[in-house]
């Protein structure tokens, strides 16, 4: 069943690419108390993902964080080095949090993984965008095809916000 509005974040511990290298962080760490602008790619460094995806979302960093957003976090079924390598060849640095799931634990306990193993990828994780709000989804939005990113694009996510959240 796939994750919806009104619906709280499953527990999962994700990697993310501390001080002393990968560490653990659960959802609670990431969302509790804070409002995060979550999105998830299918893969970093693929043509849609790297090219149009996250230079949107970078390119709206401070939109997003005017309306009341504490946080960007991006997750994608990779592992941690690719994302964090992904992260500086993108110039995101530390301004987007890179959340690894690499083994899609996160995209199949929320519902929204995809399985491309026909195109040599395996299970990954939908396109999709979401506003989190102390680990309650608030706003959802989920793209069709792996190739488009209309739907989930940080335009989309700042006109549904709204001027503040």
């Amino acid at each position: 069943m796939t994750i919806k509005v009104g619906d709280r974040l499953p527990d999962v511990t994700f990697t993310i690419m501390g001080a002393d290298g990968p560490a653990p962080v659960t959802t609670a760490d990431v969302f509790a108390g804070k409002k995060v602008a979550l999105f998830a790619v299918p893969g970093a460094y693929t043509p849609t993902c790297h090219q149009q995806h996250l230079p949107g979302f970078l390119k709206h960093l401070d939109d997003i964080k005017g309306r009341g957003v504490d946080a960007v976090a991006c997750t994608a079924v990779n592992d941690i080095f690719v994302l964090s390598y992904w992260a500086k060849d993108t110039g995101a640095g530390d301004d987007i949090m890179m959340l690894a799931d690499g083994s899609a634990d996160f995209a199949k306990a929320t519902g929204l993984e995809i399985d491309l193993t026909s195109r040599g990828l395996g299970v990954r994780s939908k396109r999709y965008a979401m506003l989190v709000d102390d680990g309650v989804v608030k706003i959802l939005n989920i793209d069709d095809a792996p190739p488009v990113h209309d739907k989930s694009s940080a335009e989309t996510l700042c006109s549904m916000m709204g001027d503040r959240i």
